[in-house]
């Protein structure tokens, strides 16, 4: 059966158009995450996440997929919070923060997991489908949501565009001509925390800072200009969405979270081969050719003597 047949089924329409616009808001806000040297960041949060979404069912009893991501995004904040008071009040370096932050929530979340799981409604409760994704689960009111705050996401992004460049590449320049520097960090922060959570219930847990970062790695090989980075990153976004989604759909038994994930990293390694002034095929040829030219102007230089 082809991928035009398989298209036909309502269900995997609204999939797809998930994991599409999924991939394209991860692609665009991933690109400040990775140029500020936070490529740890979607990870931290992702992780922290899952015990907001263990304190909401424990509370609510609910398996609302609107209250799992307003817990999740509770907890991502708070998580946010935490990594930049330790920054900011302590020595401790960034990097360590992020792993201290992750190690405390994902542990917390583990607890809280396994207890749900032990309890009368934990085999009703399908917590454990955030660790790795579950896209087939997804419907019509999810994909909706979806929809709204990807284009929340990037329409900030657009409108904030010159404020997050100055941010991502000179902080120092930013503060002195006056801008809030501080808020707009909590802003992007805030941004990355939205759409790691909305991505856990097509991607999951483990999974989602991959799709946040590979693609905008990925497009970095292409480019020195950061809108023209931008957009082919939100490009190499969406085509992971869909191969990974049609991937899953023509192989039985496949997650698309994970496939969505490979197929960003396929797209990753062509760039990093293949990209025609940064990639390794073209530096390889580039020192052949001067080594040819420098090897000829010697034989030259040779000959003549």
């Amino acid at each position: 059966m082809s991928w035009l047949n398989f298209l036909q089924d309502p269900n995997t329409r609204w999939i797809l158009l998930a994991t599409t616009l999924l991939g394209l808001s991860s692609g665009v806000i991933g690109c400040f995450a990775y140029l500020r040297k936070q490529s740890l960041i979607g990870d931290a949060l992702s992780h922290a996440a899952l015990p907001g979404v263990c304190f909401v069912f424990i509370i609510t009893g609910s398996k609302s997929i609107l209250l799992f991501l307003t817990g999740a995004l509770i907890a991502g904040i708070l998580a946010t919070l935490l990594i930049g008071y330790i920054t900011r009040h302590t020595r401790i370096s960034q990097d360590a923060a992020l792993g201290i932050t992750l190690s405390f929530f994902f542990g917390i979340g583990i607890v809280l997991l396994t207890q749900i799981q032990h309890s009368d409604a934990g085999n009703q409760s399908g917590l454990d489908k955030f660790l790795f994704g579950q896209a087939a689960s997804m419907i019509q009111d999810d994909v909706i949501t979806m929809i709204v705050i990807s284009a929340i996401l990037v329409s900030v992004c657009a409108l904030f565009f010159k404020e997050f460049k100055l941010l991502s590449f000179d902080p120092g320049f930013a503060k002195g001509i006056g801008l809030p520097v501080v808020i707009l960090d909590q802003l992007i922060m805030l941004l990355i925390v939205i759409a790691v959570v909305v991505g856990l219930q097509a991607v999951g847990v483990v999974l989602m800072a991959a799709l946040l970062i590979t693609p905008a790695v990925a497009a970095r090989y292409w480019t020195e200009k950061l809108h023209v980075m931008i957009m082919i990153s939100g490009m190499f976004g969406v085509l992971s969405g869909v191969m990974g989604t049609l991937l899953s759909t023509v192989v039985k038994n496949m997650p698309t979270g994970p496939l969505i994930v490979l197929s960003a990293t396929i797209l990753f390694i062509t760039s990093m081969l293949f990209a025609p002034k940064r990639g390794l095929v073209a530096r390889a040829l580039l020192r052949a050719s001067v080594k040819n030219k420098i090897r000829v102007k010697e034989t030259g230089e040779g000959a003549s003597l």
